[in-house]
C-alpha cells in the first residue's frame, strides 16, 4: 500500500492594527499598518518558525499592508529571501460605509457575521456578504490546492478569511463558522491532501506571545464595535 504524504499550510492572521484612533474614527482599512504589538506578534510568530526549522516554498498575502508587513517580520526572523505574492481574492471581508448604519443595528452589523453559523446572506457593516466571502474564498483555496509545486506554504491574510479558509477544511462545505477565534497574529496549521475532502486540521488559533490567551475573553469585533460607538454617542 502505498503512503501518500500530505502538504502542509500555515495559516497566520496578520499582526494587530488599530482601525481606530482614540476619538473612535476609523482608519482605512486599506492602508493601516500594524501597531507596535502587532509588530511583535509577527516577529514572535517568526521565532516560532525559524526554531522549528521551518521553510516555505511560497508565502502569499492577500495585498494589504498590514499582511505584507507580517509576512515580512516572519521571513527576517527565518532567514529566507521570498518574494511575496499578493492574491486580493484573500482580502478581508469588505464592510461597507460606518456612517450609515443606524444607531440602534450598529452591534449587529459589527458582531453578527461571526455569532455562530450565519446565513450566507449576512452582511459585514453594511457591505460584503459571508456567502460573496465565500465566493472568492473557496475558489482561491481550490486554486491553490491545484498546483502541486509546492510542499510548504505560508497564508498571512485576515481574520474573516481565516475563518473561511478553516471552515471549509473542517466541514468541506458551504458553511462559516463565525465564532472560530482568529486572535491578531495567531497561526494555524492545515495538511491537504489529494482528494478534495482531505484536510487535516492541526492547530488553530495558536498566539506565540500569549499562548493561554488569558488577557482577554472579548473578540476582536466586540472591542471595535465598544471603541467605535465612542465616537457615536452609543
Amino acid at each position: 500500500m502505498s503512503f501518500n504524504p500530505r502538504r502542509r499550510v500555515y495559516l497566520m492572521r496578520h499582526g494587530s492594527v488599530t482601525y481606530f484612533d482614540s476619538a473612535g474614527k476609523p482608519v482605512l482599512p486599506e492602508m493601516v499598518p500594524l501597531n507596535d504589538h502587532g509588530r511583535l506578534q509577527a516577529t514572535a510568530a517568526g521565532r516560532v518558525f525559524a526554531e522549528a526549522g521551518v521553510r516555505f516554498d511560497r508565502v502569499i498575502v492577500s495585498g494589504l499592508p498590514r499582511t505584507v508587513e507580517t509576512a515580512s517580520r516572519v521571513l527576517t526572523e527565518t532567514g529566507q529571501q521570498i518574494d511575496l505574492e499578493h492574491w486580493p481574492e484573500f482580502v478581508e471581508i469588505r464592510g461597507g460605509k460606518l456612517a450609515h448604519i443606524p444607531d440602534a443595528e450598529l452591534k449587529e452589523a459589527f458582531t453578527g457575521a461571526f455569532e455562530g453559523i450565519p446565513p450566507e446572506a449576512k452582511r459585514f457593516l453594511g457591505g460584503e456578504s459571508v456567502g460573496e466571502l465565500m465566493d472568492r474564498i473557496h475558489p482561491g483555496i481550490d486554486k491553490l490546492r491545484a498546483d502541486t509545486s509546492w510542499d510548504t506554504v505560508l497564508l498571512v491574510l485576515h481574520g474573516g478569511v481565516n475563518r473561511a479558509i478553516l471552515s471549509y477544511a473542517l466541514t468541506g462545505q458551504r458553511l462559516f463558522l463565525g465564532n472560530l477565534a482568529q486572535t491578531a497574529g495567531c497561526l494555524n496549521v492545515l495538511d491537504v491532501g489529494q482528494a478534495s475532502n482531505d484536510w487535516v486540521v492541526r492547530v488553530v488559533n495558536y498566539s506565540p506571545p500569549s499562548q493561554l490567551q488569558a488577557e482577554s475573553r472579548g473578540t476582536t469585533m466586540e472591542a471595535l464595535f465598544h471603541q467605535y460607538r465612542c465616537s457615536r454617542g452609543v
